[in-house]
């Protein structure tokens, strides 16, 4: 005899409420209004706007709501007011340690404005990537692109649905925040010219990143300036193992001296080339971009530019609560300023033999 498929719990015939999975129904306002004493209309008012009620009557219902464990359901709120009081945050690998600030900046400025972030990843993929943002777009007040790999027209697409600021990518109409390579980028072709450097090979990230493109350029502009020759190696994947698989195209350039998209490269290429033999930085330099956590773990230890990570990410949200709540600028470009980390990756020349 088949057995039955097993049900979901019912909703009671005398409450109307459905069990919760740990076997109680969840309370509702109403609950909350029978144990306080009031109207269900007054805790409404004081669970969805507190002050709009006295104080004494306010402290009855949260005491009440806490007694019967009420939980606010964000969806539920959002009905009248259109708002769930969530925001998403799509980056473009969850396990680059590039983005744990990033999120960490965001999630911290979103807990003090009663705010939470929802997380997604588009793993570098651009078409992933809008199917992601297009689906949380329907539950999510605002949305923050760290890295976005999708198209200008795409992010102003959804941009004119909901608020939308992005990280590490400017986009006209849009507001964004991206770090500012020049400084730090400038700091570090100056320590290689003056460590006898005439030759850096510049390690690019990702085809679709905008800000690869643009370290790239800051790393042209800062070797014109000093004197020293620029190529640049195009990598496979930003990550450690692309950083392992470019070592012999480093090689190939006769470069002393690299400058990678990002410290993931940096740290595979630096594996790649001790193993291969080579010291670092008495053969080769080798300088990254970012400063995550973890590039003072190698030996040496990686020289890199700083990104103000934490910065970005607390920036991003900040525009865009101050954008839901009717503050903030609707385009405009935010510079966070970035900044050499001199480590023991890099070094002057030793004269070959």
């Amino acid at each position: 005899m088949t057995e039955p498929k097993t049900q979901g719990p019912a909703a009671s015939p005398e409450t109307g409420k459905k069990p919760a999975r740990n076997g109680k129904a969840n309370a509702t306002i109403y609950d909350i209004a029978k144990l306080a004493g009031v109207n269900p209309s007054t805790v409404s008012r004081a669970l969805s706007k507190p002050g709009r009620v006295s104080a004494k009557t306010q402290k009855l219902i949260e005491d009440a709501a806490a007694q019967l464990n009420y939980q606010v359901n964000p969806f539920a709120r959002a009905l009248p007011t259109g708002r769930t009081n969530t925001f998403g945050l799509i980056v473009a690998d969850i396990t680059n340690p590039t983005f744990f600030d990033i999120i960490r900046g965001a999630q911290i400025t979103g807990t003090r404005r009663d705010y939470t972030l929802v997380l997604a990843e588009s793993a570098e993929s651009a078409v992933t990537e809008l199917t992601a943002a297009r689906r949380m777009m329907t539950t999510v007040d605002g949305l923050i692109l760290a890295s976005p790999r999708m198209d200008d027209d795409d992010i102003r697409a959804l941009a004119r649905d909901k608020p939308v600021v992005v990280i590490n990518r400017e986009v006209e109409d849009v507001p964004c925040v991206i770090p500012d390579v020049r400084k730090g980028i400038g700091e570090a072709v100056r320590s290689l010219a003056g460590n006898g450097h005439k030759k850096l090979a510049f390690v690019a990230g990702p085809a679709r990143s905008w800000m690869s493109a643009r370290r790239w350029e800051g790393a042209q502009a800062a070797c014109e300036w000093s004197h020293l020759e620029a190529v640049r190696v195009e990598s496979s994947k930003p990550t450690v193992d692309g950083g392992r698989q470019v070592a012999r195209d480093v090689l190939a350039t006769g470069a002393t001296a690299v400058l990678t998209y990002n410290d993931l490269l940096a740290i595979g290429l630096m594996q790649e080339l001790q193993a291969g033999g080579m010291a670092v930085p008495d053969q080769i330099s080798i300088v990254g971009f970012d400063d995550i956590f973890g590039a003072d773990f190698t030996t040496p230890p990686l020289t890199t530019v700083r990104s103000p990570l934490g910065e970005c990410g607390a920036g991003a949200a900040t525009r865009l609560l101050d954008l839901l709540q009717g503050s903030g600028e609707p385009a405009g470009t935010l510079r966070v300023e970035t900044e050499l980390v001199l480590r023991g990756s890099s070094g002057r020349v030793f004269p070959a033999g």
